[in-house]
């Protein structure tokens, strides 16, 4: 199975780990916030940790050393955030959190792309 995977392309997994990520992380707090029936809430946790599970398993299927996903995941993380943010919760990002998201995403290229000579 993991030779058929390694013609995908890492930014694939990395974007399928965090939208499962976010996702799943919404859904926890759903859970915990919102005052669903018992057996609603079981669920709801129940699916955030599948949706957690999943993130954890595409992160790690990614061809890619752990430290060169990390820039680039938390570039994406970001991105992914404010729209499931936006969609889940109706919540547009303020200037302070574009401003930060900026600066993440910078990061993220610098940790991904710069290659010390």
């Amino acid at each position: 199975m993991l030779k058929a995977l390694h013609g995908i392309h890492p930014l694939v997994f990395l974007v399928i780990a965090t939208v499962l990520e976010v996702s799943g992380d919404a859904v926890v707090r759903m859970a915990i916030y919102n005052s669903h029936a018992g057996l609603i809430r079981l669920g709801l946790f129940l699916a955030g940790a599948a949706l957690l599970f999943g993130y954890g398993s595409f992160l790690n299927l990614a061809p890619l050393e752990f430290g060169q996903v990390v820039g680039l995941y938390i570039a994406t993380l970001f991105v992914v955030w404010q729209v499931i943010n936006f969609v889940a919760f109706r919540a547009l990002p303020t200037v302070p959190i574009l401003a930060g998201g900026a600066l993440v995403i910078a990061g993220g290229a610098i940790i991904t792309f710069w290659k010390p000579g």
